[in-house]
C-alpha cells in the first residue's frame, strides 16, 4: 500500500467529507485546502496548476470516439506558452509578428529531429507537413505533433499563434476515455476558474461522438498540483 503523507491525509479528509460539489463550491474548497493546513505541516510554496479531469462515456478503441480538441479559455492558464511555427517565406515574419517564439522551416525541423523540444506548442502551415511529418516519432509521444483537428495545421498562423499565447489549450482522451486539461492557477479568482471550467465543459459537450452510447459526461474532478481531487457536478 502506498504511503500517504500527513499533509495529503489532512487534505483528503476534507475533500471526502465534502462529497460532490457544484463548480463554485468546488473551487472554493480547492482554494481553502492549503490555508487549512496546521502550522506543523509544511505548506506548498508555489502557485499550483489547476486541472479538470473528465471521464467520458466513449470507447477510445474506436477511431470515431477518440475525443480531442482545443479551446481558448476566457482567462488563459496563467502561463505563457512557448510557440514554435514551422513555416517558410513571408510566413516567418507573420509568425514572429504574432508572437511566435520560434519560426522557421527545415533548420527547425532538423533541430527537433536531433531531440530539441524546448517549446509547448508546435504549429505548421500545410505546405510544411512534408518536412514536419517525419518528426512524428519525436513530437507525437510528447503531444506536440501539429494536427488539423487541433487547429495547429493552418494557413492562418497569426490567429493560431495569438490564440495559444492568449490561453488556448489542447486535450485528448486517454486509453481509459479520460480527459485532463489545465484550467488555470490556484491564485486565480473563483470567477476566473469557474468560467474557464464552464468554457471547457461547453466545448467538450459539443464534441460528443454520434456513435457513443449512454451517458457522455460520467465524472468530473477538479484538482491542483499538490492536492487530492474534488468531485464536481457540471
Amino acid at each position: 500500500m502506498a504511503h500517504v503523507s500527513k499533509r495529503f491525509a489532512h487534505l483528503l479528509k476534507q475533500v471526502e467529507s465534502a462529497g460532490t460539489l457544484e463548480a463554485t463550491a468546488a473551487v472554493k474548497l480547492l482554494q481553502s485546502l492549503e490555508p487549512s493546513l496546521p502550522a506543523t505541516i509544511k505548506k506548498c510554496k508555489f502557485d499550483q496548476t489547476v486541472t479538470l479531469a473528465v471521464r467520458l462515456g466513449v470507447d477510445p478503441k474506436q477511431a470515431d470516439q477518440r475525443v480531442r480538441g482545443s479551446v481558448v479559455l476566457p482567462h488563459g492558464i496563467g502561463k505563457a506558452k512557448r510557440v514554435l511555427v514551422f513555416c517558410q517565406g513571408d510566413n516567418v515574419g507573420v509568425a514572429q509578428a504574432a508572437g511566435a517564439d520560434f519560426a522557421g522551416g527545415k533548420e527547425l525541423a532538423d533541430k527537433v529531429k536531433d531531440g530539441w523540444t524546448d517549446f509547448d506548442v508546435a504549429i505548421a502551415t500545410p505546405d510544411m507537413m512534408g518536412v514536419v511529418g517525419p518528426l512524428g516519432r519525436v513530437l507525437g509521444p510528447r503531444g506536440l505533433m501539429p494536427s488539423p483537428r487541433a487547429g495547429t495545421v493552418t494557413q492562418d498562423i497569426a490567429t493560431a499563434v495569438k490564440e495559444y499565447k492568449a490561453g488556448k489549450v489542447e486535450f485528448r482522451c486517454d486509453d481509459g476515455g479520460n480527459i485532463h486539461c489545465v484550467v488555470g492557477k490556484l491564485s486565480f479568482s473563483e470567477t476566473m476558474l469557474v468560467e474557464n471550467m464552464e468554457a471547457l465543459m461547453k466545448y467538450l459537450r459539443s464534441l460528443k461522438p454520434a456513435t457513443s452510447k449512454g451517458q457522455y459526461i460520467r465524472n468530473v474532478c477538479l484538482t491542483a498540483t499538490m492536492s487530492p481531487g474534488v468531485s464536481v457536478s457540471l
